[in-house]
């Protein structure tokens, strides 16, 4: 059966007979979706898409985003389907413990797959960060006659996905960006787990997109393959991102469970299987069944993948041979090393008891970085004056701008642009940074964890880290934002104690296997004179011991974060004078000082010592892991208030008397 039209309708129907199978034989999962979206993703994946599925990584492939990861069964299946190392046994073991086939698509876990999605709308964000990093490549490699870069991003999206609010303020970015190489389908089944969507969804979706500045298309049937294929091919043709509605019919053909929520979370059964299968003309026996027929179709598709590869190593080549050193730089984009010398020369602060806000030395080494890391792209979330996050001289990923695009002007969209960065740092060849102040990364939280469970090289500048930020009060002021962020496994959160800490806590952040997130001040620190107190480079191992005075041990530690560090230095000043032993410790970040070993632990934080306080402007919670259940903490544990920043610290008894106090209530 050679026949391209027959091959085809194998395929989709292998793709159904698979999921179904699948979700069973697992007691969990999400049938209906795969089943429908079967024509559209063999289109994509047999035809549509550049894509090699003997090298998954391969640069420039076009990227495929399943943003509706409940149905993961499509994916799997067209992997399996097109040549990628996902096998029937894997398919077999959907669900299950140690498996490829995961619940939800994992970008770490299953060859081919591109991000990790399942919370809806992320993938969606994640399209549009992937579609901003090919056009940085494009501009930033490609050469006359020697194109590099030159791909789409494709993206499946639910009704589920469009509701979102993360998917919209992304969608409206790509139309702002005229990111022409992104295609978003929507999956429009009408059915969410409730019910119909018209139980709570009733708004005209192509008008949205319109709005936004897509161009949009629509198909009155997901089984039709040519009228699939068009659209796609006239979504290519634009210059504007597409968004093609996909008219589609959850469970098709399932006699009794089609065009119901019946179909979307649960398995089928194991009858109605059997009736579905027969309506398809399909073998009920065995489980798992895929013709032999296909391996022809799966042949072509590797084959063509391969040439594509081919041709496109073939102008690496010649590209290497004609620029050298674009070549080198490129490599070591791709790998995601850091170049060489990137952390020479980096700002020097002198000391200065008036000193400076943490969030201007923040602004300050990023600027200085990308004059030798060409990969460090991003910017603020509408706040770049206040995060001093703007890298001057360097051209905007706005379509109309010369040059390689490097600052992004996110706008007020912190949730899309995080989930745009992980989109960034998924496809690779950037290091994208996104900057707003503290208390609004609880907009952006969903994203932040995806990033810490892919382990993406994303940074976050928080900046107005505190009570400090003052006036605005307590809407603006985060208290439990430091310990939300740092509950958050695989995340490094950096709170550095002045200017010369900041850029250490940058260096770092770097040189970290995952995201990390330095929270800075609004307010002025002293920039500590480092003759007097140990230098600090020693941020770079998470916390250190900043001031010690006695050489028999300390009799108590303080230790502090950020903005309290200066206070802590001024307790210790009153208690030496009273004569007691004290040590002051810098922590600025506790995930970097849980890599040491336990003989530097306990050499920063005795276990010996019992009177130990904590200041830090924040709720307390998870610093007993550090200093016990015994020590004294100078914490927040409510919601601040609008008033002057220095007065806010008084009322809050974030203040030298208190820790003195604390310190000697523990010494008796």
């Amino acid at each position: 059966m050679g026949n391209p039209a027959q091959l085809d309708e194998l395929a989709i129907k292998t793709i159904r007979g698979l999921s179904m199978d699948a979700v069973q034989a697992a007691n969990s999962g999400h049938p209906g979706t795969p089943m429908a979206l079967a024509p559209l993703g063999w289109a994509l994946f047999s035809e549509l898409r550049k894509h090699d599925p003997a090298n998954p990584d391969w640069p420039d492939r076009d990227r495929f985003v399943l943003s509706c990861g409940h149905a993961s069964m499509l994916q799997y299946a067209l992997l399996h389907l097109s040549g990628y190392e996902v096998s029937l046994d894997d398919i077999r073991q959907f669900r299950q413990w140690g498996s490829l086939t995961p619940g939800h698509p994992e970008s770490h876990v299953t060859p081919g797959v591109e991000t990790t999605t399942g919370p809806l709308g992320q993938g969606v964000g994640n399209g549009v960060g992937m579609a901003m990093a090919e056009r940085h490549l494009a501009a930033r490699f490609n050469k006359p006659g020697h194109v590099l870069f030159d791909h789409r991003t494709w993206v499946i999206a639910s009704d589920g996905d469009l509701m979102e609010g993360v998917a919209s303020e992304a969608a409206s970015l790509a139309g702002h960006l005229e990111l022409g190489k992104l295609t978003v389908f929507w999956d429009d089944n009408e059915i969410t787990i409730d019910g119909r969507t018209d139980l709570s969804f009733s708004e005209d979706v192509l008008a949205r997109f319109a709005s936004y500045g897509w161009h949009t298309q629509s198909v009155a049937d997901g089984n039709d393959l040519a009228a699939l294929i068009g659209a796609s091919n006239a979504a290519v043709a634009d210059a504007r991102p597409s968004f093609i509605r996909v008219r589609t019919i959850i469970g098709d053909p399932s006699p009794n469970k089609r065009d119901t929520s019946g179909a979307h979370g649960a398995p089928l059964g194991e009858d109605e299987i059997i009736a579905t299968k027969q309506i398809m003309e399909w073998p009920t026996e065995p489980l798992f069944f895929v013709p032999d027929e296909l391996a022809a179709a799966a042949e072509a598709i590797r084959d063509r993948g391969a040439k594509s590869h081919e041709a496109w190593q073939a102008r690496l080549a010649e590209y290497r041979a004609e620029f050298p050193e674009a070549a080198n730089e490129l490599e070591g984009a791709l790998a995601g090393e850091l170049p060489a010398d990137w952390d020479a020369d980096l700002p020097v602060f002198d000391a200065d008891p008036k000193g400076t806000a943490t969030r201007r030395a923040g602004g300050a080494v990023p600027i200085a970085l990308a004059s030798k890391m060409g990969g460090l792209v991003g910017g603020s979330a509408d706040l770049a004056g206040s995060n001093n996050s703007h890298m001057k001289g360097l051209s905007s990923f706005l379509a109309q701008a010369d040059g390689i695009p490097r600052n992004v002007d996110w706008g007020i969209r912190e949730h899309g642009m995080g989930a745009a960065m992980n989109g960034m740092a998924l496809h690779g060849g950037v290091i994208p940074f996104g900057a707003t102040f503290l208390i609004f990364s609880d907009y952006m939280r969903p994203s932040i964890r995806l990033a810490a469970l892919m382990k993406l090289h994303t940074r976050y500048i928080y900046t107005h880290d505190s009570i400090g930020l003052g006036e605005d009060g307590p809407t603006h002021q985060p208290v439990e934002q430091l310990a939300a962020l740092r509950a958050i496994p695989e995340l490094a959160v950096f709170r550095p104690a002045d200017a010369n800490e900041v850029r250490e806590c940058w260096k770092a952040a770097l040189r970290w296997d995952g995201p990390a997130a330095l929270a800075l001040t609004r307010q002025n620190v002293p920039v500590l004179d480092r003759s007097t107190v140990a230098s600090a480079e020693k941020a770079a191992r998470g916390a250190y011991t900043l001031r010690e005075a006695g050489g028999g041990g300390p009799d108590v530690i303080l230790v502090a974060t950020g903005s309290e560090v200066e206070i802590a230095l001024a307790a210790a000043d009153v208690l030496e004078q009273e004569g007691a032993a004290v040590r002051v410790v810098s922590m600025p970040c506790w995930e970097l000082f849980e890599q040491q070993d336990e003989g530097y632990q306990q050499e920063v934080l005795p276990r010996g010592v019992a009177a130990k306080v904590v200041i830090e402007a924040g709720i307390r919670q998870g610093w007993d892991r550090w200093v016990g259940n015994d020590a004294a903490f100078v914490t927040i544990e409510q919601f601040g208030a609008s008033a002057p920043y220095k007065q806010l610290y008084e009322k809050y008894g974030l203040t030298v008397e208190r820790v003195v106090a604390e310190a000697q209530r523990l010494l008796s």
